[in-house]
């Protein structure tokens, strides 16, 4: 029986058998949570309608051998005419073993599909949050972190052709 201790090195753990390219999620967490509700209990009493601001953020990085993290960023801003009504602002992460991957496929693994998976549990966590501030549920429309990625790679791409530096270069 396998050591249940280390669940990253378990991921190395195989009979031989399975060693053909692999992706998969091994755990995923709330890594940090911030609600603020600045103007309550007043801002339970505005009738204007608010404006929501969503804005994502997708991070992946090494943690160990063939293990990464992918952070999913959600910040929703909620404003009326009278001030800020919520802000809450998550950080849903995922450990992510990959083995036999080649580096395009993990990047997209890593930048598309992981985000992809995250996306319902990290919606809950959201909508409780805001619903746990005193508001109705928000419920973030489903995303195509495929199409966005592709539409990424694409502009990329394009800045690279047109003689642009690199993006991440200074």
């Amino acid at each position: 029986m396998a050591d249940e201790g280390n669940v990253i090195s378990d991921l190395n753990l195989g009979n031989g058998a399975d060693m053909g390219p692999s992706a998969g999620i091994i755990s995923q967490y709330v890594k940090d949570l911030s609600v603020e509700n600045p103007n309550a209990p007043q801002c339970f009493q505005w009738q204007d309608v608010p404006s929501i601001d969503v804005q994502f953020n997708i991070a992946a990085q090494a943690i160990e051998g063939e293990v990464h993290e992918v952070e999913l960023k959600i910040t929703c801003t909620s404003k009326a005419q009278a001030g800020t009504a919520f802000v809450v602002d998550l950080s849903y992460c995922a450990l992510v073993g990959m083995r036999g991957l080649d580096e395009g496929q993990a990047h997209a693994f890593l930048f598309a599909e992981a985000p992809r998976i995250l996306f319902p549990f990290a919606r809950r966590v959201v909508a409780d949050a805001v619903r746990d501030a005193g508001f109705a549920p928000l419920m973030l429309e489903p995303i195509d972190f495929n199409g966005l990625y592709v539409q990424q790679l694409q502009a990329q791409q394009q800045g690279v052709n047109a003689g642009d530096p690199p993006m991440g270069h200074a």
